[in-house]
């Protein structure tokens, strides 16, 4: 590595819009600690609920990006007030509260916020318009609507009703048995929430566990949720309809923001860090257990039930496969791991990925095409990609389209700091979505400037 280290930004303005480019180098190792934006899927679910709870919740740590600043825009466009009262965000909310929203309802870049919200609009008596941006419009919606459509509620949208804008006619649900053709928290969770206020009891049957977020904080509010766990991999989830009692909750640090330093710090020499205060619960600690499996140095230190702070240093990596029941678990993840495997022995094989393609952009065409062109070894496969790692080899550096997508953007600032020349990511402007903080982040890790 070469002994500067420098992280620029650049804002340039085009005839359509603002573009920002981010450029980075290698330089120092990262060392000391950094605390990463609350939890981004818990953010979301917490901004729901509370406003769904008569009386008023206490919120901290919320995510700072702006899918969550949506999901809380559309609350207050809905009747929730929110107050700030210091660090604290304070909600008083209740269906009492509530009431139709006077114009659409504009999630943005947000896959979460729109399919969570088209399950908490679904039971509501009136009309809801979800829209958001472009690539946002891309991405599939039939896969929730289906169920919700099923319970009662009557849903258009484009492309016989499979893509954004959607129209929610909410009104009367039903309970169902749903289940659910594939391993997704935002489906499972979106039936879930319509559950809550459908006459009966509502079951979805998932092929293999997710994420938890969403039993854990209706548990925390008040709600019965049964789990049953069965002999071949696959979970049930029961709820009954329920009202919510108010939350009073501090939001952990997100494991996939956290994700970019944890990489970043196994693969620059000389890196020590510690993330504190992450989410390391059900269904989020994937990438943790992949990475500590490739020879990763990485410790939980001052765990509990559900968080942990992380602390992970510079080691060689070796390659492996990741394929199966472990690929849900770091769904998110997979972008920035490309870099892990790039500086790992041998090959590293991800199978089993094809949720991937339907995320903020085809993650793995994204992934395949940009660190390609850095010069990391890469082989596309339908449902994945293979790397041929080097731990002693350099990245080439150059140019990287974030394709709208905040982790493309956020794993080529982390591949610029294993690069020979600089490398320069276009469409930067995408990271404020999750983690408008990362350059600052960024900055104080490797010595750029003090937080």
């Amino acid at each position: 590595m070469t002994t500067e280290s420098t992280v620029t930004t650049e804002s340039t303005v085009t005839t359509e819009s603002t573009v920002t480019t981010f450029e980075t180098r290698a330089g120092s190792p990262l060392r000391g600690g950094v605390r990463v934006p609350g939890d981004k899927s818990i953010s979301h679910r917490a901004v729901l609920f509370a406003a769904l709870a008569e009386g008023r919740s206490q919120l901290t740590g919320l995510s700072d990006g702006d899918d969550v600043f949506r999901t809380r825009q559309a609350m207050e466009r809905m009747g929730a007030v929110f107050t700030e009262e210091g660090a604290a965000v304070c909600v008083d909310g209740g269906r009492s509260r509530l009431h139709e929203p006077d114009s659409a309802i504009d999630v943005g870049n947000s896959g979460t916020g729109m399919r969570l919200m088209a399950g908490w609009c679904a039971p509501m008596p009136w009309l809801t318009v979800l829209q958001g941006d472009s690539s946002l419009h891309r991405r599939p919606m039939g896969r929730v609507i289906e169920p919700l459509t099923k319970m009662g509620a009557r849903i258009d949208g484009r492309s016989n009703a499979t893509l954004a804008p959607l129209t929610i006619r909410g009104g009367q649900l039903k309970g169902i048995e749903f289940h659910s053709p594939i391993a997704s928290a935002q489906l499972k969770s979106a039936v879930l929430i319509a559950g809550l206020s459908a006459e009966g009891r509502t079951l979805v049957h998932e092929p293999m566990p997710t994420r938890m977020h969403t039993e854990e904080m209706l548990t925390q509010a008040g709600v019965d949720v049964d789990i049953e766990e069965h002999n071949d991999g696959s979970v049930t989830i029961a709820i009954r309809p329920s009202a919510l009692t108010p939350l009073n909750l501090d939001v952990p640090g997100d494991p996939s923001q956290a994700a970019f330093w944890m990489v970043a710090a196994a693969v620059v020499p000389d890196s020590d860090i510690t993330i504190d205060n992450v989410y390391v619960g059900p269904g989020r600690n994937g990438l943790i257990e992949v990475m500590q499996r490739m020879g990763a140095d990485i410790e939980l230190t001052h765990r509990d039930a559900v968080t942990a702070d992380i602390r992970v240093r510079h080691s060689r990596l070796k390659g492996i496969d990741v394929s199966g029941e472990e690929v849900p678990s770091l769904i998110d993840e997979l972008p920035i791991f490309a870099i892990a495997a790039a500086t790992a022995e041998g090959v590293t094989n991800v199978r089993d990925a094809m949720e991937m393609r339907v995320k903020e952009s085809d993650r793995i065409a994204a992934v395949v095409g940009e660190m390609g062109g850095l010069g990391v070894a890469i082989v596309e496969h339908p449902d994945g990609f293979s790397i041929s790692g080097d731990p002693d080899a350099r990245l080439t550096g150059g140019v990287v389209n974030a394709h709208l997508d905040h982790r493309i953007a956020m794993t080529g600032a982390i591949a610029g700091l294993l690069s020979a020349t600089p490398t320069i990511i276009h469409g930067w402007e995408s990271v404020a979505t999750s983690y408008p903080g990362f350059a600052d982040d960024l900055n104080h890790l490797t010595g750029g400037q003090s937080r």
